[in-house]
């Protein structure tokens, strides 16, 4: 499918201070926008930032029809634009399409989309470690219609933006006794809207009480980890790597993929399985617990100093951590060019004249 480039005739880039960027705020000049209208997708656009019109009877709006991605550009210290695995992307959007009832995208599609809005905005990435262009695919139902069922068209957008790093300090969760996250047979496995928007209240809750996130528990009996609110988590427990599986109600993160085939790859050895909370408060009172850090593409590493739950806490020293550090090493390497890239999970991006 040819895609029609429109460029932007004054960029805003120089407004930015792409040293103090406030994260999810700021965004690049231009946009992906196709829809998917009798069986097919049509109307493939970069073009200038705009706001959109929609009926009020937008059926993604009465009815939740909405899925996404998150992902990053970074540029390597030769000036190269770089993706970290955006094949994986493009294969994870349509797995959460499917499971809402929404229309495939092409893989070629998303791809061609993503390298030519990136190479159109490259300018746009910032240099430094930890920051990069965030890339948010998305999209949703268009129908206008009232009524429960599948909507017969469709939108997919990919909205760029520079960030700095999503958590700047260490955090400390919650475990939730009280609210789900997701069950077996639900959309937890899915990147969809309605995930993050039930997880709000709980998230403000823990908030007030002093905490930065909730970590999920199971919605059976409360017992196994599940994830945190914005990443997957990982336990070093005796010096083996512990996460908990993908059994359909968490995201299958592919940082969280990334981080085990580099712990492997380093020596370590990586158990996928069911992870009890109080398996953890037991690993930390004989002293066993040695780190906790979440995987995810906003965050990439974020540690874990602090786990309440029930009247109980686990308070750990993260100054001392080494597993986090060499997983945020490796791919702060892969995406600047100081490390080898011998996973072939970067590609390069074409930068194309913007203006």
């Amino acid at each position: 499918m040819e895609i029609k480039i429109t460029k932007t005739k004054k960029s805003k880039i120089h407004e930015v201070d792409m040293n103090n960027i406030p994260f999810g705020q700021v965004f690049s000049d231009h946009m992906f926008v196709a829809d998917y209208k009798n069986g097919e997708w049509i109307n493939a656009e970069i073009k200038p930032v705009e706001n959109l019109s929609l009926h009020p009877a937008n059926l993604a709006l009465h009815y939740g029809q909405s899925v996404f991605e998150g992902m990053k550009a970074s540029v390597k210290r030769d000036g190269t634009p770089c993706l970290l695995r955006p094949e994986m992307h493009a294969k994870r959007i349509n797995l959460s399409a499917e499971r809402m009832c929404m229309p495939a995208i092409p893989e070629e599609l998303f791809l061609e989309a993503l390298h030519k809005l990136v190479g159109l905005d490259s300018d746009w990435i910032p240099p430094h470690d930890g920051s990069a262009l965030y890339i948010r695919p998305y999209m949703f139902a268009t129908d206008e219609y009232l009524g429960v069922r599948p909507s017969k068209s469709y939108k997919f957008i990919i909205l760029t933006l520079p960030v700095g790093p999503y958590y700047t300090k260490p955090v400390s969760l919650k475990a939730e006794t009280q609210y789900v996250r997701a069950a077996h047979g639900g959309v937890g496995e899915a990147k969809a809207a309605g995930n993050y928007a039930a997880s709000l209240y709980p998230a403000k809750k823990a908030v007030e009480e002093g905490f930065d996130q909730v970590l999920w528990l199971d919605a059976k009996e409360f017992k196994y980890v599940q994830e945190v609110g914005t990443m997957n988590i990982f336990f070093v427990i005796d010096d083996v790597v512990v996460t908990p599986q993908t059994d359909g109600t968490i995201l299958k993160g592919i940082t969280r993929d990334s981080f085990i085939t580099i712990f492997k790859d380093h020596g370590y050895k990586v158990e996928e399985r069911l992870v009890s909370i109080d398996e953890i408060f037991e690993a930390a009172e004989q002293e066993k617990l040695s780190e906790v850090f979440g995987a995810g593409t906003a965050a990439v590493v974020s540690k874990v100093h602090k786990i309440h739950h029930d009247g109980r806490e686990i308070n750990l020293d993260t100054k001392s951590y080494k597993v986090a550090d060499l997983a945020y090493d490796i791919i702060t390497g892969l995406r600047n060019g100081t490390v080898e890239d011998k996973y072939d999970w970067i590609v390069p991006v074409e930068v194309l004249e913007a203006v």
